[in-house]
């Protein structure tokens, strides 16, 4: 964490937010096994540990000790938080989390749940995107546990290269379907950097009432920090979307 505040100061970023992963939900480790395989049980499923809040406030603190002039955020990426809303407001009463995302990571397949990279030698890569993007306003439906919904286009990022080649035009229904969820659950649509959302999909967003977004590298490592922002922050200036007075809040679509 000091190493990415390092980096951050070092790109002349005003702000970063540290948004831990938890995920409640064990999945088959599939790729991950090896990364971490102390997680993996004898049934191949990965379980991850409890998210350490004590220890994570205080890496925060230290890193706010360390570069004052930083504006460092806390936050959370929680997979698939309307599995698990009695435990993830549990976790949210165990300090401020000033940032929180909600991420559909895993679909159910069968008696488990698995990533979409996991089900796509097992089906078509269509109907994992079309299964995905249908469990979006499940997810967005109900509580405001979390305000953020990041990379609506995660099944994008490993696309298989014996599919047709991804279109987002051939999913605009679908698409459109879970934007539109999004906006009228008045969330806050996340631009990922890491795979530069399709353009064509902040359109939709703006066609359909989105009219907040934020923007993720998606760094998992302190060289990744910041990658592609100034990128996707140029293409939503684009579709008229404008910085806030501060630099970490979300960015709006101009009145």
């Amino acid at each position: 964490m000091n190493l990415s505040c390092a980096r951050a100061v070092e790109l002349g970023l005003p702000a970063v937010a540290f948004t831990e992963h938890v995920d409640f939900t064990p999945f088959r480790a599939g790729y991950l096994r090896e990364a971490f395989p102390q997680l993996v049980n004898d049934d191949g499923i990965l379980v991850a540990p409890e998210f350490d809040a004590e220890g994570y406030f205080d890496s925060i603190e230290e890193c706010r000790s360390n570069y004052p002039d930083l504006t460092i955020l806390t936050g959370l990426e929680v997979g698939q938080p309307h599995r698990h809303r009695e435990r993830l407001a549990e976790l949210l009463g165990r300090g401020e989390f000033q940032r929180v995302l909600g991420s559909l990571h895993c679909l159910r397949d069968g008696d488990t749940f698995a990533e979409p990279f996991e089900l796509f030698p097992r089906y078509q890569a269509s109907k994992i995107l079309r299964d995905y993007l249908e469990e979006i306003p499940r997810m967005v439906a109900g509580d405001t546990l979390f305000e953020i919904v990041s990379h609506i286009d995660y099944a994008v990022r490993l696309w298989p290269d014996d599919a047709e080649p991804f279109s987002a035009a051939d999913f605009e229904e679908e698409f459109r379907d879970a934007l539109r969820a999004i906006a009228v659950a008045d969330r806050i649509l996340e631009v990922s950097a890491k795979l530069p959302l399709d353009p064509t999909i902040l359109g939709w967003w703006c066609d359909e009432g989105g009219n907040r977004i934020t923007f993720g590298s998606d760094g998992h490592e302190p060289w990744t920090v910041g990658r592609g922002l100034a990128g996707v922050a140029t293409m939503a200036e684009s579709f008229g979307f404008e910085p806030a007075r501060k630099p970490h809040e979300p960015w709006h679509l101009r009145a």
